[in-house]
């Protein structure tokens, strides 16, 4: 009876339109990545090798979409990709996937409460920033808190304003680029000559390489589809929509706007001292151009905290259904939110901004240099999962055509996925500046693991005891 009772106050509903997915699908990717670290990019690579960068991070993430596509639409699990590498590589590794996603996430909270706090402040100057960063804490956590409906109205219009400001950019950086709007300084037309006239690669072809830390981690959360599949309504039929058009969007998105930066502003100038968004808007006199952008940048950093505070509840409540974490942690409230869950992941949000201030230069750096691997960890798990979770199926006496959604040119896709993932650790061995995360992250892994098969031990040596 009590089993009976857990379960029924643990499951999660299906609420999630499929508006709601695809908006979710398409904020979770644009957030400051794109409107403050695309400057940063753009500085370092220069013109041609940020837009490398960006489409080779593009297809990046496309190939592990796919792979998460077969996995997702197959076994629609909320937390799903720290369920499918538990099931098809390991539950050590299922168990360090979820940490360490969780991490990502609580890590970007506390970052983007400071942030939305910061953004305030221009506005406020003789305000504190904690208060604003309390606030904007509030209303994300009653956000979560009140149902999972009312989470993906409120991301649906966070998303649609950051998409809407986009496309705007887009066109407007266009008509700027071929004359039709001025810009000033100039007497005609700029057309694409910044792109080319320091070379192709002006800090050298290495740059692309160390640089696509920066891109994955502005492309991370496009996995966040994989988390909401066990609260989708027809999983099946939404989640494909949603992941058919990944590249298509990010296409548009990031590349677009990365041509419309780098044309309009001299690379060297980019992402110096501000984003290089306002720059462009600034460079065509646009009046405003300042507030307008930090209102955009505001609701980015409010939407990814939506999220992140989102994704991190749910990788909680999936690590305690699956019995890694004591079930208590999985249990839901009468608006089917797990709210001991929900609250954990905010502690874990206002520890991640407190270790900001009292300990930037310590303990914030190593969270932050193993949270910017973490997702880069997550796809490789997803697309190893993907290959085992084939192999599994056909040996268990399945066809492929049974599949409702399949990853295209299996084995191709997810070994593809999974090699251009670890190149991309791998790689920034090369920048002095990025290098340390990778020191942090392999003791974190072992760390996890350890932790894990500890308890495993502890678990069946008690058993043991208790047989005897």
């Amino acid at each position: 009876m009590e089993n009976k009772e857990n379960t029924q106050h643990t499951k999660l509903k299906r609420n999630m339109e499929s508006r709601h997915l695809f908006m979710i699908s398409l904020g979770g990717v644009i957030g400051t990545g794109l409107f403050l670290s695309s400057g940063y990019t753009i500085h370092e690579a220069g013109p041609i090798g940020t837009i490398l960068a960006y489409g080779i991070g593009a297809v990046v993430v496309y190939l592990v979409m796919l792979c998460l596509g077969e996995l997702s639409v197959a076994m629609p699990e909320t937390g799903s990709f720290h369920v499918y590498a538990d099931r098809y590589i390991g539950p050590g590794t299922g168990f360090t996937v979820a940490i360490l996603y969780w991490l990502t996430w609580t890590v970007a909270l506390g970052s983007e409460f400071t942030a939305a706090g910061l953004i305030m402040q221009q506005w406020f100057p003789h305000s504190p920033t904690w208060i604003w960063s309390a606030l904007f804490m509030a209303v994300i956590f009653v956000s979560n808190a009140l149902s999972v409906r009312f989470f993906a109205e409120t991301e649906f219009w966070f998303s649609s304003i950051k998409v809407i400001a986009i496309i705007l950019f887009i066109i407007v950086g266009f008509l700027a680029i071929f004359g039709v709007i001025h810009v000033q300084g100039t007497n005609h037309a700029p057309m694409f000559s910044n792109l080319f006239k320091d070379g192709l690669f002006p800090n050298g072809f290495k740059a692309v390489f160390t640089t696509m830390l920066t891109v994955n981690f502005a492309f991370s959360g496009t996995e966040l589809i994989g988390v909401t599949a066990g609260e989708t309504k027809n999983p099946g039929k939404n989640i494909p929509r949603a992941i058919h058009t990944t590249l298509f969007r990010l296409i548009i998105f990031f590349i677009g706007s990365i041509v419309v930066m780098s044309a309009l502003i001299p690379w060297q100038k980019a992402g110096v001292n501000q984003s290089p968004f306002v720059l462009v808007f600034k460079s065509i006199g646009l009046p405003f151009a300042g507030d307008l952008m930090n209102f955009v940048v505001l609701t980015a950093i409010l939407s990814a905290a939506n999220s992140g505070l989102y994704a991190s509840t749910r990788m909680l409540w999936s690590l305690a259904h699956e019995g890694m974490i004591p079930l208590k942690y999985a249990k839901t409230n009468s608006r089917d939110v797990p709210m001991i869950a929900l609250c954990l992941s905010m502690v874990g949000g206002i520890l991640a901004l407190v270790s900001s201030v009292v300990a930037a230069s310590t303990v914030y750096l190593v969270l932050v240099s193993i949270s910017g691997l973490a997702v880069v960890i997550v796809w490789m798990a997803i697309a190893l999962s993907e290959i085992n979770f084939r192999k599994s199926f056909l040996k268990s006496g399945h066809t492929v055509d049974e599949l409702k959604f399949k990853t295209p040119w299996y084995p191709v896709v997810p070994w593809a996925a999974f090699i251009m993932s670890l190149l991309s650790c791998v790689l920034i061995v090369f920048d002095p500046n990025q290098r340390t995360a990778l020191f942090y992250m392999i003791p974190f892994l072992i760390l996890c693991y350890a932790v894990y098969y500890g308890k495993e031990y502890l678990k069946k040596h008690r058993a043991l005891n208790v047989d005897k």
